[in-house]
């Protein structure tokens, strides 16, 4: 599911399609056709009278960086390059649309709901032909655990499938079909069990479905957890439950969520968990002005909003209670819109969306900035214009929280804004759809990989960011494009870094609403400094720090081991902004080898061959302490010394 939501879920930062919102040239001819241009200088008024005198036109106003955006011709161009005083930098293209990559795409077009329906001893799989060419379906196996179920008949779309060819094991049964479904067409497989099916078939992923059509076209039915209807597990996994049925839920602490807008309709989104409006203000960064409603053609920004603050309540039986769906049900939010129905934008846009928001953070209290996006990085990170608004934010109080990618597993694919070391780059952790069990989370391919280009070890940590259920709008582009990740409530499947990512946001408003006095800075360190690292059983890490950071995030333990001081103290972000100092990262890189830490041959056990769970892998000091016979020794880390300075933290913490 990850792999074909790839693109999905992480809202591309791509400069496409600018000029048509900047304005069209109309009859100019090709020779004289408008370039979409950044400015910056040291006087910005200065730089406006130039682009006016040479007849070109204002599209952004971005005095965050010292900066505007314009649209000249070449000519235009050189004549405000040779008559403006005080210009420093000219970004000369910004509508250029980058080289079509590789198509990359599965071909094949099958897919299969990630949702198996069941009606007394019935099951519904809903397949999909979402390619161009008609498929011919011809194998569809079912597997399961003990005890066996006993398949009474099947059908497809109403055609009966012959059992008498079936090939049947002790653990499955392969029906051979001859089946077309055409293109854009979407079948129904029903499957019709004998009274006296064990009921957990019904609940957990005791049964398995794979569907073929050719060796290399397969659409296979994903594990599920027991009760997706009444909880979205991530809640209870990340602490926030917890916390939930204590009362703290974000009240009075706005998030902003810079993406593609949201579905307000949706009550859960728009209203607290009192049933309160909680939208405070929408901006659109495309059109320049505030809206009434930000409308969410592409469906990415109301899916983070959903993970990150969504109010309606969990309701399985043996929950944490009360405890709700989003991290931060009660957090207000603040509504910025730079992405549009493709999952772009433009970079100068969000410059503007993020200086909307420093100039409005006091207004309406936005403490947290959501940035569940990334892309390539084409400066060094004090050199990119969105990284240099997000200085000036932090150096605001605003806690930022950006997604490290999805373009993993090899080194140097974290993003940007995700490479700027001030903020909190959030990697995805998924939990193999056994919420209760640690022991098989593992860190997925496709999330990116540090360290920076500048060296800095991104990301700072992992969340959870697999299967996450949420909403989108229907109609939305995801989900048209993916109707195969509905749930039958009406929620939608998605999984990334940037589910990770609003997961750490929400966090951060959980933590502000018990201590609103915490820095940015305060809660970076906090999350850092408890988060709980893999471990392997030799005691080494079991991913570099150039995977998992300082190890998953653990809001819990942020709360009563975390520290607000750590080396992020060492950055000095004044000096930076001023172009005084810049910052180098640990990292060591070689022609022959991969980017390495020093010393890190020793602490690091080798990577896992493949993608999965890693065995014997734990999570963190005591349950990698407490699976041990023998005591361990202090090589080469020091587990117990870390152990027992986290007891000491939290006896402290409780006689507070």
């Amino acid at each position: 599911m990850g792999e074909r939501l790839r693109r999905g879920v992480t809202a591309a930062l791509l400069c496409s399609s600018f000029l048509s919102a900047a304005g069209s040239p109309g009859s100019v001819t090709p020779a004289e056709s408008p370039l979409l241009v950044m400015l910056q200088g040291s006087d910005t008024n200065a730089l406006t009278a130039g682009v006016t005198r040479a007849g070109g036109s204002i599209t952004h106003s971005l005095p965050i960086i010292d900066a505007i955006g314009a649209t000249l011709t070449r000519d235009q161009l050189e004549q405000v390059r040779e008559s403006t005083p005080g210009i420093t930098r000219i970004i000369d293209d910004l509508a250029w649309e980058p080289e079509t990559p590789p198509d990359t795409r599965d071909d094949c077009g099958l897919a299969g709901s990630i949702e198996l329906l069941w009606q007394n001893h019935e099951a519904t799989w809903v397949l999909f032909n979402k390619g161009e060419q008609e498929l011919v379906l011809d194998h569809l196996k079912l597997s399961w655990k003990e005890p066996p179920p006993t398949l009474v008949s099947a059908s497809l779309s109403g055609n009966a499938i012959d059992l008498s060819t079936a090939q049947i094991t002790s653990d499955s049964v392969d029906l051979t079909l001859r089946h077309p479904i055409g293109p854009g067409e979407r079948q129904q497989v029903l499957l019709s069990f004998r009274a006296g099916t064990p009921d957990r078939l019904e609940h957990t992923h005791h049964l398995s479905l794979r569907a073929t059509a050719g060796a290399e076209c397969v659409a296979k039915l994903p594990p599920r957890y027991d009760d997706f209807e009444r909880d979205s597990y991530f809640a209870e996994v990340s602490g926030a439950a917890a916390l939930h049925s204590h009362g703290i839920t974000g009240a009075g602490i706005t998030v902003a969520v810079l993406d593609s807008g949201l579905w307000e309709e949706n009550q859960e989104l728009s209203h607290n968990t009192k049933g309160q409006p909680r939208v405070v203000a929408r901006y659109d960064a495309i059109e320049g002005r505030t809206v009434d409603l930000a409308f969410d053609e592409s469906g990415h920004g109301t899916h983070m909003t959903s993970v990150l603050a969504r109010s309606g309540p969990v309701t399985r039986p043996g929950a944490t209670q009360p405890s709700y769906r989003g991290i931060a049900p009660d957090a207000n939010i603040v509504v910025v819109k730079a992405f549009g129905e493709s999952g772009e934008a433009g970079f100068l846009d969000l410059v503007r969306g993020i200086q909307w928001v420093v100039d409005n953070h006091k207004r309406f209290n936005i403490r947290v900035l959501n940035l569940s996006f990334a892309a390539r990085p084409r400066w060094p990170y004090w050199d990119d214009p969105i990284n240099q608004a997000l200085m000036r934010a932090w150096q605001a109080g605003i806690f930022i929280a950006a997604a490290a990618g999805n373009e993993g597993p090899e080194p140097m694919t974290v993003g940007s804004p995700g490479n700027l070391p001030y903020l909190m780059t959030v990697g995805a952790l998924t939990d193999s759809w056994t919420e209760n069990d640690r022991n098989d989370d593992y860190i997925p391919d496709f999330s990116s990989r540090g360290p920076t280009p500048m060296g800095h070890i991104k990301p700072d940590l992992v969340a959870a960011g697999g299967h996450m259920a949420g909403f989108v709008r229907p109609g939305s582009t995801l989900a048209t494009q993916f109707p195969e990740y509905f749930l039958s409530t009406g929620e939608f499947v998605m999984t990334g870094s940037s589910q990770a990512t609003a997961v750490v946001s929400g966090m951060a408003a959980l933590m502000l609403q018990l201590n609103p006095d915490s820095s940015n800075d305060d809660l970076k360190c906090m999350l850092r400094t408890s988060a709980e690292p893999a471990i392997s059983e030799d005691g080494r890490l079991a991913y570099s720090p150039f995977v998992q950071g300082e190890g998953r995030a653990s809001l819990l333990r942020a709360i009563t081991i975390g520290s607000p001081n750590c080396e992020q103290s060492d950055l000095n972000l004044a000096a930076d902004i001023a172009g005084q100092d810049h910052f180098q990262g640990p990292a060591v890189f070689s022609e022959t080898s991969p980017p390495s830490l020093p010393g890190d041959t020793a602490m690091v056990s080798e990577a896992p061959d493949e993608e999965g769970p890693i065995p014997l892998l734990r999570w963190g000091a005591r349950e990698h302490l407490e699976r041990l016979k023998a005591r361990p020794s202090p090589y080469p880390i020091d587990w117990l010394r870390i152990f027992a300075s986290e007891q000491n933290a939290m006896r402290s913490a409780a006689e507070q």
